[in-house]
């Protein structure tokens, strides 16, 4: 799987260019998630399950409960 060249920094990381940091790189169909400190693990996940998982956090309610 091809790593995508354009990873962004989570504005919640602080400004340091430490690597404690939650960064994020989108694709066509996908989005990517990473810790700066472990990049070669990544999850990979599509907009609209990442909304869904989002949106049940927000709420307070059970996630994949439907």
């Amino acid at each position: 799987m091809p790593t995508p060249k354009n990873w962004q920094k989570s504005s919640f990381s602080g400004g340091a260019d430490g690597n404690n940091c939650v960064e994020l790189a989108t694709e066509t169909h996908t989005i990517r998630l990473r810790e700066s400190d472990a990049p070669s693990t990544e999850l990979v996940t599509t907009p609209a399950s990442l909304a869904h998982l989002l949106q049940g956090i927000r709420s307070g309610g059970a996630v994949g409960s439907e």
